[in-house]
């Protein structure tokens, strides 16, 4: 009896080691810049968007697409690197004076490690490629395979406070579905940690170098995150085009769960 109560003891320490030694949790929701930060190897997470809603108002009148659903599942596959699966099961696309569109998005597959140490202080960078595969109905997705490779940067500016980068250069489809050219982004961001409450202003930019029309984007972002324990996170967003070429706003909400 004594020795399964010793052996009992001794399994939920090490149960509560192996907790307190996994990284503080880090979503890639909210917000568009990417976190360098790498999950704990053997660990799965899930972050959702609940829902998201893009307000658009151009030469051709007012557009309004929701996103439900919409989830990424991370893996993480060592120490500096993890694999990473997305797909958006509900998308409703209903531009004004014309039928609605409802179906699925296209699925994304990447993989992201690490360049500096993930457990060290200090600045942070990793590098992240990734392909999407046109799993989407006709008018929902990118029309065929698309791929990119991002670079996510934070450095420490004090304590509580955080600044984040992504620069990032992608292969999309032409607007006419017979070719690809390249899109450059970036996001630029400030984080403040209050308690389990996590606030975020960015800056957004993409050039879109279509060969039928450069197109210019550009919003500005508001984010804010609340940690529920040490494992889970709930996030909400509005995110506010700063040019016509931008969607005037968009506003969503999500969670991520780490198992």
């Amino acid at each position: 009896m004594r020795t399964m109560l010793f052996a009992v003891a001794i399994s939920a320490l090490a149960t509560t080691t192996v907790a307190e030694d996994l990284r503080d949790l880090c979503a890639e929701r909210p917000g568009k810049a990417t976190p360098p930060c790498i999950l704990d190897a053997g660990h799965l997470q899930l972050e959702t968007g609940l829902a998201d809603a893009v307000f658009l108002r151009g030469r051709g009148g007012r557009e309004i697409t929701y996103w439900l659903g919409a989830s990424e599942l991370r893996f993480g596959l060592s120490r500096r690197t993890e694999v990473e699966a997305g797909w958006s099961p509900l998308i409703v696309d209903h531009p004004r004076g014309s039928g609605r569109v409802t179906g699925v998005g296209d699925a994304a597959l990447g993989v992201r490690t690490a360049v500096t140490d993930p457990d060290a202080d200090g600045p942070a960078a990793s590098i992240q490629g990734f392909v999407t595969a046109p799993t989407a109905i006709r008018g929902l997705g990118a029309g065929g395979w698309t791929g990119g490779l991002r670079v996510p940067l934070s450095a420490p500016l004090g304590p509580n406070l955080d600044l984040g980068a992504t620069p990032e250069a992608d292969v999309v489809r032409d607007a006419d579905g017979r070719g690809t050219h390249l899109a450059l982004q970036g996001a630029l961001g400030l984080s403040r940690g209050l308690g389990v409450l996590s606030l975020g202003a960015e800056l957004w930019g993409q050039m879109d170098d279509d060969p039928a029309h450069r197109a210019w984007q550009a919003s500005a972002d508001l984010t804010a995150a609340v940690m529920v324990g040490k494992d889970a996170q709930l996030d909400a967003g509005v995110n506010l085009g700063l040019n016509r070429d931008t969607p005037d706003v968009e506003v969503y909400a999500g969670v991520a769960r780490r198992f």
